[in-house]
């Protein structure tokens, strides 16, 4: 029941009941209407803000985000086998494929390379879960590209594979003199003695001592590049330009037996042992070059020698000794 007020009325000495105005009394009635309203509406947007009040529509989007991020991590388990295959394959490539074809390999720094543009995955900031997008988005991008890298990788070998005929035909992988007519292995690549000056310096080369008038093979197909006597030291001599980025050179020999451009087989005669030059005795001073460098002959004869003949001769040419130019 409303309480009624009075005033006390000095003139007439008496309490007169205070009577509220109609229109008094609707303001009153509407700012309490306008304050239950405006009180409604804070509590419904805090309550659809928190997890104690959601909507059908709510749970449904609920329901889509928490089966996006299954659908992702089922992903990102996928693209984690893929990479374990692509880690394999990139390892074949390097220690085999390339390795057998004499290529060198493709390093980290380039397949694992990210990618410079800074804003490229500007668009998928700022939401929710901006962060899992974002991570299989870069991972997928990252195995595009190393995918991609490998592909052209295959490539070139695939490439090298077509000729690998003329590959192993072209390697320099016999001895340039025969066992038969060997008599030993008097120096091998490396730091040896100089027969002349009795200083140690760089043998570029294996010296096979044989008699003079021995025949001297080409190990490999090729074309003659040089049959003269004009380098200082090594006599009459023959280059032979293998291809692939292969040559070999033959020194101290007694007399040719091709010309220059004239294309030879592995195990044609080119000429014969000798000690022209500066010799200290009849033998086939003999070099491999691989890309413009002198590499061990040591590791190219598997053509014509046995796993035990290798052994021997290897103790041999990695003895320190006096070579004979």
């Amino acid at each position: 029941m409303a309480k009624v007020k009075y005033y006390y009325d000095s003139e007439n000495l008496a309490y007169t009941k205070i009577k509220t105005k109609k229109r008094i009394k609707i303001g009153y009635g509407f700012l309490f209407i306008l304050a239950s309203a405006l009180f409604g509406f804070l509590i419904f947007v805090l309550l659809i803000n928190t997890s104690y009040f959601e909507t059908p529509k709510d749970r449904l989007q609920a329901r889509e985000i928490e089966n996006l991020k299954i659908q992702y991590a089922i992903l990102n388990k996928r693209m984690d086998e893929i990479d374990d295959v692509a880690e394999a394959l990139e390892d074949r490539d390097n220690n085999i494929y390339r390795t057998y074809f004499n290529k060198t390999e493709i390093p980290d720094s380039i397949r694992k390379a990210g990618f410079k543009d800074s804003k490229r995955y500007k668009d998928l900031e700022g939401y929710n879960n901006s962060q899992l997008v974002l991570n299989t988005t870069k991972r997928i991008d990252q195995l595009s590209k190393e995918l991609a890298i490998q592909s052209k990788s295959l490539d070139v070998i695939l490439k090298l594979a077509s000729t690998k005929k003329n590959l192993l035909a072209a390697i320099p992988a016999i001895q340039p003199v025969q066992n038969e007519n060997l008599k030993r292995v008097a120096s091998g690549f490396g730091y040896r003695i100089d027969p002349f000056t009795k200083v140690r310096k760089m043998h570029n080369g294996m010296d096979f001592t044989a008699n003079t008038g021995a025949p001297v093979y080409a190990t490999g197909d090729g074309i003659v590049a040089r049959a003269d006597n004009s380098a200082s030291g090594f006599g009459n001599h023959v280059v032979i330009r293998h291809g692939f980025g292969y040559e070999s050179l033959y020194a101290h020999l007694s007399k040719y037996n091709c010309r220059p451009g004239q294309r030879v087989k592995r195990g044609d005669v080119i000429g014969y042992v000798g000690s022209t030059g500066r010799s200290e005795g009849p033998h086939c001073h003999y070099e491999v070059h691989k890309d413009g460098k002198v590499v061990n002959p040591l590791n190219f004869y598997y053509g014509n020698i046995s796993a035990v003949e290798y052994v021997a001769i290897s103790h041999l040419a990695n003895q320190e000794n006096q070579s004979l130019d």
